[in-house]
């Protein structure tokens, strides 16, 4: 099974780099938001606490969180075209399990998602030097388990999408409003009371809490209701869809 997995993964990987639009939109635009936006802000982080708090925090949590509604509709517009090109299909009929094949695609994410946080963060120790230190590999472990969470959104929306066509614009319809809510831009407490209601039930405002905490030294333990947050999310929409997942 495990073999299996990682051919299918490697296949995939291979399939993904060969559409530069895909792979510039999922691991390009993401790095060039960090790098750009932190050039234009990071001048004035030695002067204005407000760009110092900004350009250490805020700017790579965003460029994360951009990471990972990339893998979100990467995933979708994917299960998609595959579902109506016949691909799963005739995938289901190999003796390769359903979950290995499903699992496939969520390796491919986590993979790129890890390569591109990892490329961001060195871009950015080159070109735009916060002067901070870059919890690494706990940032990293934090957007892979955020990734996993939402990535499960992501196979929700794919069960039900139509076709491949409003694949896209559909999870972008979806995902991006969240974005808006999730204490990316304000803290959830300045929200008006309706909108805090809406984002305390929405994975992506536990995975911001997360993500911000990680970066700026916070234990693990201390983000266990953001960690549970994710799990239950996870869960279920794993469990709905798969009872709505559709092969063919």
């Amino acid at each position: 099974m495990l073999r299996g997995l990682w051919k299918l993964t490697w296949i995939e990987i291979k399939i993904f780099l060969r559409e530069p639009l895909g792979a510039i939109g999922t691991i390009g635009i993401p790095v060039l938001v960090f790098l750009v936006a932190g050039r234009m802000v990071g001048r004035r982080a030695l002067t204005s606490p407000a760009a110092r708090s900004f350009t250490g925090v805020g700017l790579p949590v965003l460029a994360s969180v951009l990471i990972l509604i990339g893998a979100v509709l990467s995933l979708v517009t994917i299960i998609s075209i595959y579902r109506e090109g016949g691909i799963l299909k005739r995938l289901r009929a190999t003796p390769l399990r359903p979950q290995t094949i499903l699992g496939a695609h969520v390796m491919v994410k986590l993979l790129l998602s890890a390569a591109t946080l990892v490329l961001m963060v060195a871009a950015g120790k080159r070109y735009y030097p916060v002067g901070i230190h870059v919890p690494l590999v706990g940032f990293t472990m934090a957007l892979l388990v955020s990734t996993c969470s939402i990535l499960s959104i992501g196979f929700l929306i794919a069960s039900l999408v139509p076709t491949a066509r409003f694949a896209q614009p559909i999870g972008a319809v979806i995902m991006y409003p969240m974005m808006a809510v999730s204490g990316l831009f304000a803290p959830v407490e300045s929200l008006p009371l309706a909108v805090q209601a809406v984002a305390k039930v929405l994975p992506l405002t536990y995975a911001v809490s997360l993500l911000e905490g990680i970066w700026k030294g916070d234990a693990w333990w201390a983000h266990a209701r953001d960690l549970t947050a994710l799990a239950v999310a996870f869960i279920v929409c794993t469990a709905l869809s798969a009872k709505v997942f559709r092969w063919e």
